[in-house]
């Protein structure tokens, strides 16, 4: 009897493929199982290249960072600096130890910016795998969860967290918050203290984790069926989680008192009339609790710091709308937005500030309705002799809880209660896309299961275009951060109107390129869009005069000198540049009288020294020379 024909060995990438299948159609995504391919995602996304360098703020935030660098602080002081090393009398109020911890430790093994990034990655992938449990927690449904961990995991707009090494503060406070989600699952005796522990690591990673204080306990609420389906206890659940996570901040603040104490600026330092409104009291009354330093006002980084309130709203909602629309569709990402990408608006009501209004306000008042409606549907069910109701209600679970999260989450960074320094960032989106990709599984997998079978695959298809493309954007948007030359070319592309990102590309081009005549035809766009920014005169100035041509750079020394008579290292790097082409000889009466038209500044004490002592110290004095002098300056 001849033997039986042997079945012919499939290709190595067909067997692949069908063991990934099998993966995903078999197994329920645990946190374990999940991390897996939420590991391998990331890396294949957000990943750069080894060879990058420390590029924009990761120079400030590691490389002049004295507590990350400096073998002579205690390692303990870090509660004593704030997220960029500084002590209270210069803080901006970024007081982050968790990331600094963790820098020193791994400036302690490597200084490559390549695994610090890959730090932010493994975390990235570590929070994808804890929705996707929590999902799987929620609905018992693994297609649910495995598309609420992707759409997290594969969100192109979460890029400037995860590749950028700064963005470790969001990253790490996202874990924080999604921890505290997890210990929603303990029981009763244990879930304040899980949620106690998870928010405290939050806030100690990023200040604006405090939107998870109400968010945690009205996702405890709404959860508790689901997570405790026998005794779901949700009114007692949701105020234990609210008094642990406003514990978590009480704790957050103490220390943040007695080891960081910061001046109040002018505007706090007084309580508020009682005349005055009551929630701007309240807001008044927490930030001098919370013990808020001034922050930077810069009418170029945040345009919105120049507009009156409601024009200030206006703008913020026109940031908001379309900041959500690039979660959604990510057809351009870039890393800056400044004047006048994003200008305050000229009136108050306008599409985008409507629209962005309703994208506030509407999706909170949505999740209530569509909470209370389950809530009556589970007791109905219940009446009925259900054992886990919840289970069949899966949508709404996630959904309500995703469309509260997400202005919620993203009110912080609004420039609403508090102007910021930045008036618009990526990075301020990570925390909110945990509730989008909350909606956006649930949508993706009600969609498929409500769908009739011919339409089934169209459904399937619409999916996968919308994983393709996030998965396109992401990796496209992760190999900018190559260098500070191809950072900056891409966001002068992605943001043409950006002053900032056409200024610094053209620093970039004279550092990386030697062309000089091209970094002055780049810096003269930056000038046309900022004409009143001190920075943009003076570094168009500081080309002409490595080109050889000071008397043509005077001109623009000069206006820029007068825009900002009190900006040092502007000053330094103009009027050193004169010196060393010998320039600043003719300039002694120009001089003495810009220092008597602005008596009191930096211009004033510059323009005296040199025109007195510049033969002494060689032009200015080095110690107010600007870093990297070669080049100038890097200001944020």
């Amino acid at each position: 009897m001849p033997a039986p024909a042997m079945e012919p060995r499939l290709a190595w990438w067909r067997r692949t493929g069908q063991w990934i299948a099998r993966y995903f159609r078999d197994q329920d995504p645990t946190f374990w199982i999940a991390f897996t391919p939420a590991l391998a995602l990331a890396a294949l996304l957000f990943v750069r290249s080894p060879a990058s360098n420390y590029i924009f703020d990761e120079q400030e935030a590691l490389l002049a960072n004295p507590y990350v660098n400096a073998k002579n602080i205690p390692f303990w002081e870090v509660f004593k600096r704030d997220f960029w090393g500084l002590l209270p009398e210069r803080t901006i109020g970024s007081y982050r130890p968790i990331p600094n911890i963790i820098w020193r430790l791994l400036w302690n093994l490597s200084k490559l910016p390549w695994l610090h990034h890959w730090v932010n990655v493994v975390l990235h992938a570590v929070n994808g795998a804890l929705i996707a449990s929590l999902a799987l927690s929620l609905t018992r449904r693994r297609d649910v969860s495995w598309l609420v961990g992707g759409a997290f995991v594969i969100s192109a707009v979460t890029t400037e967290a995860v590749t950028g090494v700064v963005g470790i503060a969001d990253v790490l406070g996202g874990l924080g918050v999604l921890l505290a989600l997890a210990a929603l699952r303990l029981p009763l005796w244990g879930m304040p203290l899980g949620v106690f522990v998870a928010l405290s690591f939050g806030l100690f990673s990023k200040e604006s984790v405090i939107v998870a204080v109400p968010l945690v306990g009205f996702a405890a609420l709404i959860w508790a069926p689901a997570f405790h389906p026998g005794r779901p206890l949700r009114f007692v659940r949701a105020a234990l989680a609210l008094g642990a996570a406003v514990a978590a901040l009480v704790a957050y603040t103490y220390f943040r008192r007695k080891f960081f104490p910061v001046a109040l600026p002018a505007d706090l330092a007084q309580p508020l009339a009682a005349t005055e409104p009551m929630g701007k009291r309240a807001l008044h009354s927490f930030m001098r609790w919370f013990q808020q330093p001034r922050l930077p006002k810069d009418p170029i980084n945040n345009p919105l710091v120049t507009a009156d309130f409601p024009h200030r709203v206006a703008g913020a909602l026109r940031v908001y709308f379309r900041g959500l629309g690039q979660v959604v569709f990510p057809w351009s990402l870039s890393g800056d937005y400044s004047f006048p990408q994003e200008p305050a608006p000229p009136r108050v009501l306008f599409p985008e500030s409507v629209l962005g209004g309703l994208a506030m306000a509407a999706p909170p008042l949505a999740s209530l309705v569509i909470w209370l409606r389950a809530w009556r549907a589970e007791r109905r069910s219940r009446r009925q002799g259900e054992v886990d109701p919840a289970s069949t209600l899966w949508p709404s679970l996630l959904v309500a809880v995703g469309l509260m999260w997400i202005p919620i989450a993203y009110f912080p960074h609004s420039n609403i209660p508090v102007l910021l320094p930045t008036v618009r960032a990526e990075r301020f989106w990570y925390l909110p896309v945990v509730g989008t990709s909350l909606v956006i599984g649930a949508a993706f997998a009600f969609a498929i299961a409500r769908t009739r079978t011919r339409f089934r695959r169209v459904a399937v298809v619409m999916i996968a275009c919308f994983f393709g493309f996030q998965g396109l954007k992401a990796r496209w948007h992760a190999l900018d951060y190559t260098s500070d030359l191809t950072f900056w070319r891409a966001t002068q592309r992605a943001s043409p109107n950006s002053a900032k990102a056409h200024l610094n590309y053209s620093v970039m081009i004279g550092a990386h390129e030697g062309n000089l005549p091209k970094r002055l035809e780049v810096n003269a766009e930056a000038k046309r869009l900022a004409p009143q920014w001190p920075m943009a005169h003076v570094y168009y100035g500081d080309t002409l005069c490595r080109m050889n041509q000071p008397d043509e750079a005077w001109p623009h020394y000069q206006t820029g000198f007068e825009l900002g008579p009190n900006d040092p290292n502007l000053l330094a790097l103009g009027l050193q540049c004169l010196w060393d082409k010998k320039a600043i000889t003719a300039r002694h009466d120009q001089l003495t009288e810009m220092a008597e038209r602005h008596p009191g500044t930096w211009l004033a004490y510059f323009a005296t020294e040199i025109v007195q002592r510049g033969e002494e110290h060689g032009g200015i004095e080095k110690k107010y020379r600007p870093r990297g002098y070669d080049e100038g300056p890097k200001k944020d």
